[in-house]
């Protein structure tokens, strides 16, 4: 059999271990205590881990989660304790075992091998040294005898592996023999699911065994050897002690393997937590055809307002059924592609730790909100702003510890996460207790820099001038991050997946960055217009009110160029029928405009000229750059339901000449 056909499932597998240790190992270093419980958890990826590179033949992986385990056991049985000194080694393992795995999964293409092998035999030697000095914990005080529980005569285990095991890469008779190394195991083959010959599948698992243990092997050690599948079997174990056999025979004879079949069925581990991996790609066909599905059900809606409701009554009824089941298959279709925004933040912790050690101050790090759902791909997007905007706060932010205490503070700093949502989008906010932004410096720098400032503007517009590009108010730039320094990448990064960003701040009391995010990119609510006959789509988000001009409300500047007077604020009047170069309607009146859309796009106003409103709806985004370029002024396209495309406008790249689209009648 080709094993490497499961190396995927293991690649995934592991680096999900990888995270639980590295959490748990945060964990324990910010409580000061040595819970067993989360011990347990980080050895059991350690031991999983290792279990499966072994299968694979990943033997640089293998090596270095044997020394893991061992120290691991050390601290789990209580002779030795996780100081910070062995948290430190601990996590820099798993930063190791990332770089082996990612190695043993694409390769070592781009990396410098030699910094691998050096990072390794670094882990390795950190471990040894460890595992070389005596354990710190003080030996346990003897038990007394009478009251320890005794160990069981024999232990019994029923093990049925599902049909799929093999396809994980795992081998029962691997287990088998790990149990074999404990102790002298009696084993019976349990075949009656196995197909007839013709009907076999070899990929399938089809037997199941009866084993028997001596008591004087741990219930851990059997724990250990079925922790790779514990999710991929039925599973019992049970103590077998000397009066329970003889009662049960009856003649004082052993009691045999076989399970009674009176007995209730073996819980499956898996019981309250049944899922299946599927490919993203697979996911993204999906949504895809249920957006099909959309449009092809609009259209049935669209065609069907013209018959008669008395003479296709039924049709009608059963239009009206296709319509709720269509947006109950997509709403629940899209929650597939929902996931914690948990995925995100949990990457933070970890790099909270770091860069406080390494900039010598002293963080807290609070999180909210980490069930929030996200689209995968906003989050996938988000993560690189989210780490700009954390090393801002913690570099730049944050005071040093006896700023803080001059100041009053306590010396630990704190930088808060949360998320929550609001309406049809989910709002991230990243926020510090530091020195928060410096109102008149900011304003001397942009005055240096000869940036375009309101007269007497408000906190809000001159925090709005750390988004300019290159914009920074540090005194001496670090290698970390500067307030301000690459904002307007951050800015810009948020405003393409259709979100907005702001600041909140006040002085010596820390800075609160606000990012507004739709919860996915695959389907959008917006408002279609008319001009001429093309429909375009304007993001709901972006919109902020239409209205139609009285006489004098227009005018021309400069020669060519029109504005609109909102109350009291003149706005650039951007013609889409010329910007997307239609043809101008018969018997048009010069001059006239219709109807006049307000909406705005990173911090700029516009507005939009059109024909016509004709309502709101949602849509399914298509993406053009897939299947042909991108078009300045043009974030997608979708399809109406009378089978016309229509094109979802981009107000931040209109208004300028040379951006003009001809769209084909």
């Amino acid at each position: 059999m080709d094993i490497t056909q499961f190396h995927a499932a293991f690649f995934e597998e592991s680096r999900e271990g990888l995270d639980a240790m590295e959490s748990s190992l945060l964990g324990l270093e910010a409580s000061g205590s040595a819970d067993p419980d989360t011990v347990n958890v980080i050895f059991r990826a350690a031991h999983s881990i290792k279990g499966g590179a072994a299968t694979f033949g990943f033997g640089a992986v293998t090596d270095l989660t044997h020394l893991l385990e061992t120290l691991l056991d050390e601290a789990r049985s209580g002779r030795r304790v996780l100081d910070a000194g062995a948290t430190g080694a601990l996590l820099a393992s798993v930063d190791v075992l990332r770089g082996l795995l990612s190695v043993a999964e694409y390769g070592s293409a781009g990396r410098d091998e030699d910094a691998d092998r050096a990072a390794l035999a670094q882990a390795r030697a950190a471990l040894d040294r460890l595992l070389a000095t005596d354990a710190a914990a003080p030996a346990p005080a003897a038990s007394d005898p009478s009251t320890a529980p005794a160990a069981p005569d024999n232990w019994r285990i029923g093990f049925r592996p599902e049909p799929s095991l093999f396809m994980s890469g795992n081998d029962p008779l691997r287990i088998l023999r790990e149990l074999g190394s404990h102790g002298e195991l009696s084993t019976t083959c349990l075949d009656d699911r196995l197909p007839p010959f013709t009907e076999l599948d070899p990929f399938e698992a089809h037997l199941a065994w009866d084993l028997m243990l001596p008591g004087s092997v741990p219930r851990a050690a059997i724990d250990e050897a079925f922790a790779w599948v514990e999710d991929q079997c039925e599973l019992s174990i049970e103590e077998l002690r000397q009066a329970k056999t003889e009662l049960a025979r009856g003649d004082g004879a052993p009691v045999g393997n076989p399970v009674d079949p009176a007995a209730p069925p073996a819980r499956r581990a898996s019981d309250g937590d049944n899922s299946i991996r599927v490919a993203v790609a697979k996911v993204d066909a999906l949504i895809n055809l249920v957006g099909e599905l959309v449009i092809t059900q609009a259209m049935l809606r669209q065609r069907s307002e013209s018959l008669d409701p008395v003479a296709n009554e039924a049709l009608l009824t059963g239009l009206g059924q296709l319509d709720r089941n269509t947006r109950d298959l997509q709403e629940a279709v899209m929650s597939v592609r929902m996931l914690p925004v948990e995925f995100a933040f949990s990457r933070f912790p970890r790099m909270v730790r770091d860069l406080a050690t390494r900039l010598d101050k002293k963080v807290r790090l609070k999180t909210q909100g980490e069930a929030t759902e996200l689209d995968k791909g906003v989050i996938e997007k988000i993560v690189d702003p989210l780490v700009h905007l954390m090393r801002n706060a913690i570099d730049h932010g944050l005071e040093m510890p006896a700023e803080r205490r001059a100041a009053g503070k306590d010396e630990t700093g704190t930088i808060t996460m949360t998320a929550a949502h609001q309406g049809g989008h989910i709002i991230i906010e990243v926020g510090d207790d530091g020195k928060g932004l410096d109102r008149e410096r900011i304003l001397r720098k942009a005055a240096e820099r000869e940036l375009p400032v309101p007269e007497n503007p408000t906190d809000a517009q001159v925090w709005d001038l750390v988004f300019h590009p290159g914009f920074s108010t540090a005194e001496a730039l670090t290698d970390l991050s500067g307030r301000g320094v690459g904002m307007d990448v951050v800015k810009s990064n948020i405003v393409a997946l259709g979100g907005q960003v702001e600041i909140r701040s006040r002085k010596g009391a820390g800075t609160t960055v606000s990012i507004k995010l739709p919860l996915t990119l695959a389907i959008l609510d917006g408002m279609s217009v008319a001009v001429g006959d093309q429909v375009f789509i304007l993001p709901l988000n972006m919109v902020i009110e239409s209205l139609q001009p009285g006489a004098g409300e227009v005018r021309t500047i400069a020669g060519d160029t029109r504005v609109l007077r909102v109350r009291d604020d003149y706005l650039p009047l951007v013609n889409l029928r010329e910007q997307y170069r239609l043809p101008a309607p018969a018997g048009a009146a010069s001059g006239a405009v219709p109807i006049a859309v307000v909406v705005e796009s990173s911090g700029r106003k516009l507005a939009l000229e059109v024909d016509e409103l004709l309502g709101q709806q949602q849509v399914v985004v298509k993406n053009l750059e897939t299947n042909y370029r991108r078009i300045p002024g043009v974030s997608g396209a979708t399809i109406l339901g009378d089978g016309r495309v229509a094109l979802i406008v981009d107000a931040g790249g209109l208004g300028q000449p040379s951006e003009r689209l001809a769209v084909a009648a």
